[in-house]
């Protein structure tokens, strides 16, 4: 799941409008600290603050756990510890199999309940017709009548982003494309395209092989490689002095700067912001 998770978290935050407003309730103007202060140093996926103040929490999950109300009731008191206020909670479930997990937690005197999501509830030719690239991706999760049109779609939509972020989205596509088993349609479809340059599918393998990579290292280890490797996309070779500056992040901090570089025009913005 990390390397969909992260590829998502991307997506979600950065890329997408009308699948964020639908999943989370409103549009979210800010994107929280997401590390909690516990014993178990729990972390969420995604916590943001709604124009109107109020917290929203999307987590997001791609095979059934029978733990997931417990989790979900974890984030939401420690969030409450932290923040002195209830998110809005929505599981977002990206898996192939059926939705199969419980939405609340209920006791004598107790009763806790939060929003499970099937991504394909989401209405996929809506949303691929929406001018957020990430909406368009994110159709292909949901479900389209005709895959292979909803790829070429994407696609076509790709191709008119700027150069560097055109690499950087088209590998965030090419990852969680595995979702649906649609690896060789992309593949397929973007050789036609010659203006994506389909060596970038290495971007792609490389960002997944990186995450998978960080599993057997660490967390933070892991996820510097994964920014190390979109940078040089970006920017090229990093110098010294950007290598010692990456290497004294902590774990969120990357991971916050995996979203940004998407932004950055050069090196110096995207350290030194």
């Amino acid at each position: 799941m990390q390397g969909y998770d992260v590829a998502l978290k991307l997506l979600l935050r950065h890329l997408s409008e009308l699948a964020m407003r639908d999943l989370a309730g409103s549009a979210v103007g800010a994107w929280l600290e997401t590390e909690l202060p516990a014993v178990e140093n729990l972390r969420m996926d995604s916590l943001g603050k709604a124009a109107d103040g109020s917290l929203v929490h999307l987590e997001l999950q791609s095979t059934n756990k029978a733990s997931m109300p417990i989790r979900m009731a974890k984030y939401a008191l420690e969030v409450f510890r932290k923040y002195k206020q209830f998110p809005r909670q929505t599981m977002i479930y990206v898996g192939e199999a059926p939705l199969k997990m419980e939405d609340e937690l209920r006791g004598p005197d107790l009763w806790f309940r939060y929003r499970a999501l099937d991504i394909r509830e989401l209405d996929g030719e809506r949303l691929l017709k929406r001018d957020a690239v990430g909406d368009n991706i994110l159709a292909l999760l949901a479900g389209c009548s005709d895959n292979r049109t909803a790829v070429r779609t994407t696609l076509e939509k790709i191709a008119r982003l700027p150069a560097g972020e055109r690499e950087a989205v088209l590998g965030l596509l090419m990852i969680l494309s595995g979702l649906r088993h649609l690896e060789e349609t992309v593949e397929q479809e973007a050789l036609k395209m010659p203006i994506l340059n389909i060596e970038n599918k290495v971007l792609g393998r490389e960002f997944e092989r990186g995450l998978e990579e960080g599993k057997q290292q660490g967390r933070e280890e892991g996820e510097l490689k994964v920014l190390r490797r979109q940078i040089e996309k970006r920017f090229g070779p990093l110098p010294d002095w950007a290598e010692k500056w990456l290497a004294s992040r902590s774990a969120s901090e990357l991971e916050e700067l995996s979203i940004r570089v998407l932004d950055a025009e050069t090196l110096e913005e995207l350290l030194k912001n």
